[in-house]
Order: structure tokens, then sequence, then C-alpha cells
């Protein structure tokens, strides 16, 4: 499965859950890391909550993937989700502020997610 369509498929299901400014950055040109990084926001450890829970079900049921590891979901300031080639981020406002995360991956390429959804 493309890396692109996973990333697409997270931002869309983060989305769904009403995440806020979601941003995909691609990092395969500069980094080993992963493809792509998905950095979005939550407003308060529930949404954090729903918006991983979200992806991880829409990733599972749309591409049969399931993450190789989870961090963050018991405090859900910030939680993280890393499927090898995709790592989606999802944090609240502060968090997100605090620790900079596009400006960290400013040499990657990057883009909004726009909701097809109105």
């Amino acid at each position: 499965m493309d890396s692109e369509f996973l990333a697409e498929l997270a931002a869309e299901a983060a989305d769904d859950r009403k995440a806020r400014d979601t941003q995909l950055i691609k990092v395969s040109e500069v980094s080993t890391l992963a493809d792509w990084i998905i950095v979005t926001e939550g407003l308060s450890d529930v949404q954090v909550r729903a918006i991983i829970s979200s992806i991880e079900n829409k990733l599972k049921e749309k591409a049969n993937r399931l993450p190789l590891r989870k961090e963050g979901l018991s405090d859900a300031k910030w939680a993280l989700l890393d499927y090898g080639e995709l790592i989606v981020n999802v944090l609240q406002p502060q968090q997100r502020e605090y620790y900079g995360l596009e400006a960290f991956w400013s040499h990657g390429e990057s883009r909004s997610f726009i909701s097809s959804k109105k």
C-alpha cells in the first residue's frame, strides 16, 4: 500500500473526529524514520483519544494495518501512532506549540489536509 494513501486515510479519520489543523509532512526525502508524519490537534484528552481511536479503526478497516507502537494514550496530551512508514502525532494545543513539530520537520514537504466534508 502506498504510504501517501495511508497518510490520507489517517488524516480523514482524524477529520472525522474534528481534529484541527492537520498537517501532512512528507519526510521520505530527508529522513529514514518514516515516509510521512502527520501532526494534528485535539482540544482535550477525550478528543485526542477519540482521534487516535478513529485513525486506528480506519487504518485497520481500510488498509488492514495496526500500529507498530502507540504512546501517550494514558495522559493524552500528546499521543503517537507509529505505522513504520507513517507516524501520527495528535497533540493538545499547548503541547503542539511547545514541541513545534512542524518547525522540526520543516525541511520536509508539508501540506494542510483539506476536508472534503462541508
